[in-house]
């Protein structure tokens, strides 16, 4: 699936370079002193159909990528599993603290209400 993507970012990229082209040839037949205004028509219309289609491609990449980033559950990532693992993680680490801080008082508790038993046994 990652490889698929990139593979279409890089289809993405060459259009964009198609679509810079087509600009630039249109540029270029404006310049001349006699241009012929059917190549400059040409030329526009396609810089326009290809400068959508990359909108178009570059939108669902961009919509792709606010899914995978809210953690939204999404076909083909497990970016939303990792996310709730580690925050599971954290938790269980955090409950792990407060027991061992529950548990050291517990103790300083006990040791306390010793000392004075075995204190006014001992005279």
């Amino acid at each position: 699936m990652p490889i698929e993507r990139l593979q279409a970012l890089d289809n993405v990229e060459k259009e964009i370079a198609s679509c810079i082209q087509s600009a630039g040839q249109a540029l270029t037949e404006l310049s001349k002193d006699k241009a012929s205004m059917k190549q400059v028509e040409s030329h526009t219309s396609l810089f326009l159909k290809t400068l959508n289609h990359v909108e178009g491609e570059l939108s669902k990449h961009i919509n792709y990528l606010t899914q995978v980033s809210t953690g939204s559950p999404h076909e083909g990532t497990s970016y939303g599993s990792v996310k709730m693992y580690k925050t599971a993680r954290h938790r269980i680490e955090h409950t792990r603290t407060r027991l061992q801080d529950l548990e050291n008082l517990k103790n300083r508790a006990l040791a306390s209400s010793v000392r004075p038993t075995s204190a006014q046994n001992n005279p």
